[in-house]
């Protein structure tokens, strides 16, 4: 794997700079108008003049490689070299359009010539071995199929095996290329073959030649070749696959410096082979020998014990998958999880997969495909699964038949999670836990049931409201499986931790004592939720869910029989606890009461008992300026003598009650005593008034009873008793005193005696007539009045005008 990182990192600077775009390398190619190129890979060919470009076909979106000789390459040759390297490369592009085998580079689209390139598209490549040389575990076999395959079948010398000749396609698998050597044979089939032998010439260029360093001697020093001069360069590719430096036995550069080194092989010691395995040791020296008959030959090599290998069968059976029925195949794939394990991670992501892959278009094939899926996918990194597995997986996530895909999909549930993105996880593998809820088995249930908890942080709200709860309430009330059950309360116990407060108050508690059984361990499970949700900090039961929802379901199951001492006990003590909290929150609320209580009976103890009343009005100042300044002073009684209507002794105040005696006022030739209206208005001034700013009371009648002498009819002010009697409130409110919704006012409730009221009818004070100030006084104070304001300054002018 370091090799090929390596590779990865470094192939562009190694081989040519990177190209991103098709376009820009292939002006005017055909090939332009069904391919799109994205990057330059790899190289390969002889002397790497093939550039790889990763690419797809615009009208199946089908993933290949395009293969690209540029022209302006040529410029360091001569005309006559120029044209030999083309026809080198045309001719082998040619030979291998006509080759299908599983071992031989697949040509999609064939060559094609512009005047800047010639290229032509194949299955996709994931580079050359000469790109990526050193990682080797298990691969020469392949190569070796080929070889048969060209020897026996197509009757072909390939007489270029090398580095440079071997792709890798995105599979991982190893396929020859670089048949631009190849010769065919020109016998007969039923004759022995032949094969026309052209002879090097050092004049050419190298890239017009197979590469020396990997040819057979016979090549060389005795003009002549046959398939064991293709297995001795198969051989020398070994060798350099084992090497430290990767190179062959014999590096040379020219015919000259071949035919100085050659004879080392007449005498090859086995200790020059030290880097190659021991199993393959012997075998890699016989390929090596300069004498063409002691080499074995393609189908021998193949079946060397080293090749006897599991990994290497499993390799060979997956190529011949194509031609098995279904009973074979089940029975291959129930044994690949084993074999995996011979193989290397990049072998297995890059060669099994794809193989795995094409079955599982048949879902009766699926279940015995997973495992080994699942198997390959412990070893990939997060980006390795989502590239190459999580999208073949995602239909499979669909599938509820045959129910063993389900089975396999949970049982494998802590490797999804770990390596799927959360955004898949919500999409597919969340969905397809619902699935298993819904379904009928309860061995799926179980799982299901099982793995859920381990979501918990990956659940939203409206996830777990809407679609995880029902299904687990759901389940829980209705199934007959005593372990489903139980699971779903363990499976809600595990995820009460990670759901609101409010969901577990209003989803949770309410269904469980639903739940249509009294076994003990369902008993468990509900006391197991019970606990949590009372003892979790985020979570908590108030008293009064514990009192009124909790308790009468839980002190009944204390005395269920089929409990043993242990479970008694531990219903018991959560009901004590419970009971507790009860006990000890509604005490302090109730404490707490009392306690507010009493303060509030203590304040209102220490309470003084104020009579409320409006604040004093100042007249000697309210009449300034207004020409009534002595007028009104000489009428405000003094502090001392005002009467204080008292709630204890109303009647009396009101009978002490005396009428002014006429006085002179200037202007008028005869004095007038004051009405009763202006009486009342002075008791309220009088009241609110202050004994240093209120002049001397006037003189007094002494007996109140002299009033009713002279109180007109009720004829005369037919609605003023009726005002009085029925209105008190009203009178209250216009004034806005306290003192008027005392007991004195219920004077004004008595029917008053019929008596003349024409004595006082002559007597007015300010020029106001007793009837016109009770009518005026009626109208203010009518029931149909809603407004009651107080008496302001311009009221009280009124009055006295």
């Amino acid at each position: 794997m370091d090799v090929f990182n390596k590779y990865l990192s470094h192939v562009s600077s190694s081989v040519s700079q990177t190209v991103s775009q098709l376009s820009g390398v292939l002006p005017g190619n055909p090939v332009t108008r069904e391919y799109d190129c994205l990057t330059h890979v790899a190289s390969a060919g002889p002397g790497s003049v093939w550039k790889i470009y990763r690419g797809v076909k615009r009208s199946t979106k089908q993933e290949a490689s395009i293969f690209v000789f540029e022209k302006r390459n040529l410029d360091r040759w001569n005309k006559g070299d120029k044209e030999l390297i083309l026809e080198t490369l045309r001719y082998g592009v040619q030979q291998l359009t006509k080759i299908r085998h599983p071992q031989v580079l697949t040509v999609q689209h064939s060559l094609e010539e512009s005047r800047e390139s010639i290229a032509f598209a194949t299955e996709p490549v994931f580079a050359s071995l000469a790109n990526v040389l050193g990682e080797t575990t298990n691969m020469p076999q392949p190569i070796a199929e080929g070889v048969a395959f060209l020897h026996n079948d197509v009757k072909l010398l390939h007489k270029n095996i090398c580095p440079e000749s071997i792709v890798i396609n995105a599979s991982g698998v190893w396929k020859i290329f670089g048949l631009d050597f190849c010769i065919h044979n020109t016998k007969p089939p039923n004759q022995v073959a032949d094969y026309p032998f052209h002879e090097y010439s050092p004049l050419i260029p190298n890239v017009c030649h197979p590469n020396i360093s990997y040819t057979a001697p016979e090549c060389i020093l005795d003009h002549l070749h046959s398939p064991a001069s293709d297995m001795f360069s198969l051989g020398m590719l070994m060798y350099a696959l084992y090497s430290n430096n990767k190179q062959s036995l014999i590096p040379v550069k020219d015919i000259q410096q071949y035919k100085q080194v050659v004879g080392q092989l007449k005498n090859l010691a086995i200790c020059k082979l030290q880097s190659i395995p021991e199993q393959l040791r012997e075998n890699v020296k016989l390929l090596l020998n300069v004498t063409p008959g002691v080499r074995p030959d393609a189908n021998q090599f193949s079946k060397i014990p080293y090749f006897d290998d599991v990994g290497i069968k499993t390799l060979t059976y997956l190529d011949s998958l194509l031609q098995w029925d279904n009973l074979q195949k089940s029975q291959f794939y129930k044994g690949l999880p084993e074999a995996l394990t011979k193989l290397p991670h990049r072998v297995k992501l890059q060669r099994v997969l794809a193989c795995l892959i094409r079955d599982l278009n048949h879902p009766s094939m699926v279940p015995f495909i997973l495992p080994s899926i699942f198997d390959i996918s412990q070893d990939c990194t997060k980006e390795e699964y989502k590239a190459h597995i999580l999208p073949h997986l995602k239909p499979l996530m669909k599938l509820m038949e045959p129910i063993q895909i389900l089975l396999i999909m949970l049982q494998r549930m802590e490797l999804l999670l770990k390596l799927t993105p959360a955004d898949d996880i919500q999409l597919h593998v969340l969905p397809m836990l619902y699935r298993g809820l819904d379904a009928d088995s309860p061995q799926i249930h179980e799982l299901c049931l099982s793995v859920l908890p381990t979501f918990a942080g990956l659940l939203d709200h409206a996830n777990v409201k809407n679609s995880l709860l029902p299904r687990i309430k759901r389940l829980c009330l209705t199934t007959s499986t005593l372990s489903v059950r139980v699971n779903c309360l363990l499976c809600v116990g595990k995820l009460l931790e990670n759901l609101d407060k409010w969901l577990v108050l209003d989803e949770v508690l309410p269904f469980l004592p639903q739940i249509p059984s009294r076994e003990p361990a369902v008993l468990m499970g509900i006391l197991g939720i019970y606990k949590i949700a009372l003892r979790h900090k985020k979570l908590g039961i108030s008293k009064e869910i514990i009192a009124t929802r909790v308790l009468p379901f839980l002190i009944p199951l204390c005395i269920e029989n089929g409990l043993t001492l242990a479970q008694f006990g531990a219903v018991t003590a959560l009901v004590k606890e419970m009971f507790q909290l009860v006990e000890t929150e509604h005490r302090t609320k109730l404490e707490q009461l009392n306690s507010i209580k009493d303060e509030e009976k203590s304040l209102a103890a220490a309470m003084p008992n104020v009579t409320h009343a409006i604040q004093p009005v100042e007249l000697s100042t309210a009449f300034a300026g207004l020409g009534l300044d002595s007028v009104v002073e000489s009428k405000i009684p003094s502090q001392a003598n005002t009467i204080n209507i008292a709630r204890k002794q109303p009647v009396q105040a009101l009978q002490n009650r005396s009428i002014i005696e006429p006085q002179k006022i200037s202007g008028q030739s005869k004095p007038q005593p004051k009405d009763l209206t202006m009486s009342l208005l002075d008791d309220f001034i009088g009241s609110q008034s202050t004994a240093k700013h209120c002049p001397p009371t006037p003189p007094v009648i002494k007996n109140f009873s002299q009033v009713n002498a002279t109180v007109p009819s009720q004829a005369t002010f037919p609605n003023y008793s009726s005002l009085v009697s029925t209105q008190p409130n009203n009178l209250y409110q216009h004034f806005n005193s306290p003192s008027w919704n005392s007991p004195s006012l219920q004077v004004f409730n008595k029917q008053q005696p019929s008596s003349d009221w024409s004595t006082f009818e002559t007597l007015s004070y300010s020029n106001v007539s007793v009837n016109t100030m009770l009518s005026t006084s009626q109208n203010t104070l009518s029931p149909n009045n809603n407004s009651h304001p107080i008496l302001s300054k311009s009221d009280l002018l009124d009055f006295l005008n």
